[in-house]
């Protein structure tokens, strides 16, 4: 049986992420590749809201948020509110965060020294690759191209009538016998 494309996504991410986050610990950091994204933004703009951070990492606000909190429960960020606006909240880096940072960034290099030799062993990068895909699906999302392949499909499967070329149920075919 082919793995489908999530299947797929999920596998390669798992060992790309798994592969990183065993380097870091070699590296004696306690640290999870979700976090670097984050520490990316905050590197290029400190203090910064969830929702500036969410535009610069090219995530989503609500990964943003759940992947914040599990910074400062690790002491990396912290989060504050602006006195004049208390619902905007500030997240910034703690000193363990700043003092993490050459060692990240070594790791970083070293991450992506190895991106460019798979991209290089490929037929085409996957760094490509996965622009062309996300330039694409932010052209036409992902659930727009499949309620469009369910219009050219047709209808779905229901619990009262079943699909083509299955069985019906027992109980149908008894009541047509009598």
């Amino acid at each position: 049986m082919k793995a489908g494309l999530g299947t797929q996504l999920r596998h390669l991410l798992e060992l790309l992420d798994g592969a990183v986050e065993e380097a870091y610990s070699q590296e004696g950091i306690d640290y999870r590749p979700r976090f670097t994204p984050i520490m990316r933004a905050l590197i290029e703009r400190e203090p910064s809201t969830v929702g500036q951070i969410a535009m610069t990492a090219g995530i989503t606000q609500p990964a943003v948020t759940q992947t914040v909190a599990l910074m400062v429960k690790a002491g990396l960020v912290a989060v504050k509110s602006e006195a004049d606006d208390r619902r905007q909240r500030m997240i910034h880096l703690t000193p363990k965060g700043r003092t993490m940072l050459p060692r990240l960034q070594a790791c970083w290099r070293a991450t992506s020294g190895a991106a460019e030799e798979l991209d290089a062993e490929l037929p085409m990068a996957l760094s490509r690759v996965l622009e062309h895909a996300i330039a694409a699906l932010e052209a036409k999302p992902f659930g727009q191209r499949i309620a469009e392949a369910r219009q050219r499909i047709g209808p779905s499967v229901t619990k009262d009538k079943p699909a083509t070329g299955a069985p019906e149920p027992t109980a149908t075919r008894k009541s047509r016998r009598a």
